[in-house]
């Protein structure tokens, strides 16, 4: 079943809820109204219990190119900074969101669209994608996008992106690390639903509690990182989740789960 909202598609494809930016006439530019919408979608599907992973996609010929410049128009300063202030909750309630998000972009992400590329947990590409923060190019450096993308690219890589605004193949983006893969487009959703169907066999609770450990350690000091794995590993072996798998591997046999997921 497939829902349309104002600027979202909404598909469900159980394990998976497919989310895709439906604005492709304009190639899906991240407005704030798409941005504030996409956010909600995201909270509201990552509470079912039924949804194990959350996939982006976009319509038409491209995944996204980046916020809606037209919207940034003759704005004041608080205004600038209210669009920007969206566009960071937005990107916050992906890695905060209890479910892997995959992204699956086709065609361009740029800009802001690549920095959501970079924000997502998990990204596979279609071969024909690329990628750029490209805002240098018309007298706006792509500051927040070179958040998420260093993240990614390690700094040398991603200053050559933001400072030249060049586009990359997807296999130099797989390469310097801003998606997991590229396969051929006519591939692309029977990848991402593979990655999918691996995940849904996991535990829920495991994958909530590694992607929120994750982003709250990645950039923090060595033993401050160690100190908070510690603690959530620790809680993690306590409960009812990991005791049975401990056990399970300790007996040599498969973990027989409670609540199935």
């Amino acid at each position: 079943m497939t829902t349309t909202l104002d600027y979202l598609s909404v598909e469900d494809a159980l394990p998976a809820a497919i989310i895709t930016l439906n604005r492709p006439q304009q190639l899906n530019p991240l407005s704030t109204g798409l941005m504030k919408e996409l956010a909600s979608e995201l909270e509201r599907q990552a509470k079912r219990a039924e949804v194990r992973a959350i996939v982006l996609k976009g319509a038409g010929r491209a995944f996204s190119a980046g916020h809606d410049l037209k919207e940034m128009q003759d704005r004041s300063l608080d205004e600038e900074r209210d669009i920007f202030a969206v566009c960071d909750k937005l990107m916050t309630t992906v890695q905060s969101v209890p479910v892997p998000v995959i992204a699956a972009p086709h065609g361009i992400a740029t800009a802001a669209g690549c920095q959501l590329v970079a924000t997502c947990d998990l990204a596979i590409a279609s071969d024909d994608c690329r990628f750029a923060t490209s805002g240098v190019r018309y007298g706006l450096f792509c500051s927040t996008p070179g958040v998420a993308v260093a993240r990614n690219v390690g700094r040398k890589n991603a200053m050559d992106m933001l400072l030249t605004g060049r586009f990359i193949d997807a296999a130099t983006a797989e390469r310097w690390g801003l998606i997991n893969r590229a396969v051929p487009l006519e591939q692309l959703d029977a990848e991402v639903m593979a990655l999918v169907n691996e995940l849904a066999q996991l535990r829920r609770y495991a994958l909530s509690l590694g992607k929120e450990g994750f982003y709250q350690q990645i950039d923090e000091k060595q033993a401050e990182a160690y100190r908070l794995m510690g603690e959530a590993i620790s809680c993690n072996a306590v409960a009812p989740d990991g005791q049975e798998g401990i056990a399970a591997f300790v007996e040599k046999r498969a973990p027989k789960w409670k609540n199935g997921s």
